[in-house]
């Protein structure tokens, strides 16, 4: 394993519960304002997770 910092896991593990969460609204629900907020959560973390993994050093 590289040496990634701490915050790297819990980012990954928030954008797959904000991921699956997402589309289970989607097919299983009519809650289009709670699928809307998990999509954004989603997105957010995402982009947190891919300037966590390029700032770094090391990688």
């Amino acid at each position: 394993m590289s040496d990634v910092p701490g915050i790297w896991y819990g980012l990954l593990a928030l954008v797959a519960i904000f991921g699956v969460s997402t589309w289970c609204l989607d097919k299983f629900s009519s809650k289009d304002n709670l699928k809307k907020i998990t999509a954004i959560c989603g997105t957010i973390s995402m982009l947190a997770l891919v300037y966590v993994t390029f700032t770094t050093e090391g990688l």
